[in-house]
This record gives C-alpha cells, structure tokens and sequence, in this order.
C-alpha cells in the first residue's frame, strides 16, 4: 500500500473506530435517576398548648438569721472560777445550762451578814410587841379611855416592823447577787463568740460573749407589690401561714428546709419599695433530729412562697414569649402567625398565658432566624416526638 493511499485510509479507520466506541457508551449508560419534588419549608419543632389549674410559687432569696441574739453580761463582780467546756465559739448549750461562774466567797458573806441583821430586827420586834402588850395591859387597868398611841408604843413597833422589811429586802439583795455568780442560758443557743476566760476578773457590765438562739431561725425575704398580687399574707384575716420550700447548694449538693411565713414588717422600704416578708424555720440546726442537714444561721437561701390558686391558664416556657406579649404559632395549614396574648404573670422559665390561646394549639420552639407572618414550614418534631412524615423529610432533616 502506497503512503498515498494510507493517508486516506487512516483517517478514516480512526473515524470509524471513534463512532463505534460512542455507540458501545451509549448502550451502556444508564438512565438518570427520578427524585420527587421534596417538600417546601422548615421543619419546626412546636410544643402544644394546654391550659391547666396550678398553684403559684413565689421566689424570693434572704440570709438565714436566729429569732434570737443576746449579748451576756455580767450582773457582779469578781473572778471567773468556772467556765462550762461548751462556752466556746460554736459550742451548743441547753436552757439554764450554767456558762459561767463568778467567785462566790464574798456573795455567800454577804448573805450571811443579811441573815443576821434580819435575825436582830426580827428580834427587836418582838421585843417591841411585848412591850406594847404590856402598855397595852397597863392602861386598861388605869382607865377605859382612849390610850394615845405613843403610850402604847405604836410609833416604836412600826418602826421594828420597818426594820425587819428592810433586813428581809437586804437578804433578798444578797442572795439575788449570789444567784447572778452563775451565768445561765436564758435559753438553748450556741455560742457565737467569747470575751472573757477562767481566772479572768471580770466587773458590772461586762461583756461575757454573744450567744444565739437555736429553737427558731428566720429569714427575711423582700418581695415586691407585683409578688404580692399572688400570694396571701397572714393576718387578723388570714391566720394561715404559707408554706415556704429554702433551698441552698451545700458542699456541692442541693439541700432543701420547710418553713413557714409568719409575718410581714409592715413597712416599705424606703429605697428598694419593697416589703420584707418573715419565715421560720423550727429547729434549724436539727438538734431534735440528728441526721438531717442543719440550715446554718449565716447561709444565703433561695425561697419558694406558696402562693394563691392560679385558675384556668397556660404555661410556656418564658423564651417563647416576644415582644409586645407575642408568640409564633403554627396554625392548621402549618404557617406561621403572631398572636398577641395576655400575661398574667412571668418567672424564671415560665410565662403564664390567661387569654389569647386555645388547648392543642402549636407554638413554634424552633430559633427561626427571620420569621415571618404566613411563613410556610413543615412540623417536626412536636412535644418532643417526631411527627409521621416521609423518609425524604427526614434525610433533610438529617442533612440539615
């Protein structure tokens, strides 16, 4: 074959080639896969609403403080000879438990020189008595007159009736003086802090330490006229008292205490306007009930006030709720809608809704960068539960 003639065969030999190997490509291709429309819209989550009765809490916060706090002072003078090993800082004490004692030696003196001045001034009216028998005797036998009373001694008997009261007021002074030797607890406490110590002179008017009682703790709560409009105070009207749930984290662990609000101060406060409510807590330091976690005075405590009945309402979580009182809604065409609703009353997570809802109704709990009004979208998972929707749905969803 001459190079002639292979100039114009090649050419077409690859041509030839080239269009066979199109067709084989072609038979082998497969067809291009059918997917349906997906669905238009956002999936968005919603939660359904349900109107019920409950009980409003009232939250509050306050410092735990005793009902009572005394300072101890001592009443005589003298050396401290006793000292009880629970007068220390902290230390727990009963009712009348003695705390400390004062040297007695010249208290005890001084009763004893009591003692004996009455005993004379006793002595000395019934020496005086006698003598006015006598008088009293030697008059009637002279004359049936009316005998003077200097003649019959009575100015001389009241004054040894005087005598004796005086002597008898003096002993009651030194054995009132004795008794004061010994420092008692006027009540059940524990110790705050201690001033004095054993061998230390101590004079009238010392401060021995500062004890607080133990029975009962209170802490006052401020609340405000807002919080005020849902719950009932007690009163000549009202001698219920509210329940009240304290709470603190203790050593890591939420630790929870009963009590009860007793009493209001009656007052405003003049800068903050609000009114400082009192709860007692019976036995804070559980020393009737060993086990339980003790409400330590000086601990600042989270308070939850029973309030009043609340009625027909619903409850949303309080970061549903936009401005101007409005929830987003999906209604039964799934689109989106604002509605404006009235508040009764909000807390930390709630939002409570008297007028403006229906049971059943969707609220929107999905963050929706730019909601608008008749927006389309698509329910997801409702109260927490997917909704049935197609497989395409959900691997967009799970694309997403």
């Amino acid at each position: 074959m001459t190079p002639k003639q292979l100039k114009i065969i090649l050419p077409l030999a690859i041509l030839a080639v080239a269009i066979v190997l199109m067709m084989l490509l072609k038979q082998g291709r497969q067809p291009a896969e059918q997917r349906e429309d997906l669905p238009t819209g956002v999936l968005v989550d919603t939660i359904t609403s349900q109107q019920e009765s409950l009980i409003y809490r009232v939250s509050s916060q306050g410092t735990v403080r005793p009902k009572l706090m005394t300072n101890l002072v001592s009443e005589v003078n003298g050396r401290i000879t006793e000292v009880s090993p629970n007068f220390v800082e902290g230390g727990f004490f009963a009712a009348g438990e003695l705390l400390v004692k004062v040297e007695q030696d010249d208290y005890l003196t001084a009763v004893k020189a009591a003692e004996a001045n009455l005993a004379r001034a006793t002595a000395a009216l019934e020496e005086e008595r006698a003598r006015v028998r006598v008088a009293e005797e030697e008059w009637a036998s002279f004359t049936d007159g009316l005998a003077p009373e200097l003649g019959l001694r009575r100015p001389q008997l009241a004054r040894e009736l005087a005598n004796v009261r005086s002597a008898e007021a003096e002993l009651e002074r030194a054995v009132r003086d004795l008794s004061r030797t010994e420092i008692r607890a006027p009540y059940a406490g524990l110790l705050q802090s201690r001033a004095v110590n054993l061998g230390q002179f101590i004079s009238r008017g010392t401060v021995l330490g500062n004890i607080l009682g133990t029975d009962l703790a209170e802490i006052r709560l401020p609340l405000s006229d807002h919080d005020l409009a849902f719950m009932r105070l007690p009163g000549p009207d009202n001698p219920n008292y509210p329940a009240v749930e304290l709470s603190a984290v203790v050593a890591g662990q939420l630790q929870q205490w009963q009590g009860k609000l007793v009493r209001t101060e009656g007052v405003l406060d003049e800068r903050s306007r609000v009114i400082y409510a009192v709860v007692q807590v019976e036995d804070p330091y559980q020393l009737q009930r060993p086990g339980d976690s003790p409400l330590r005075f000086g601990r600042f405590v989270q308070a939850n006030i029973e309030g009043i009945a609340s009625g027909a309402v619903f409850r949303v979580p309080r970061n549903l709720l936009r401005p101007g009182n409005q929830l987003l809604l999906v209604d039964a065409d799934n689109k989106l809608e604002f509605r404006t609703v009235q508040v009764q009353r909000t807390d930390e997570r709630y939002a409570y809704i008297s007028a403006g809802l229906s049971d059943g109704e969707h609220l929107a709990v999905s963050a929706l960068p730019n909601p608008l009004a008749g927006m389309q979208v698509r329910l997801g998972r409702v109260n927490g539960e997917w909704q049935e929707v197609d497989s395409t749905s959900q691997t967009a969803q799970a694309g997403d």
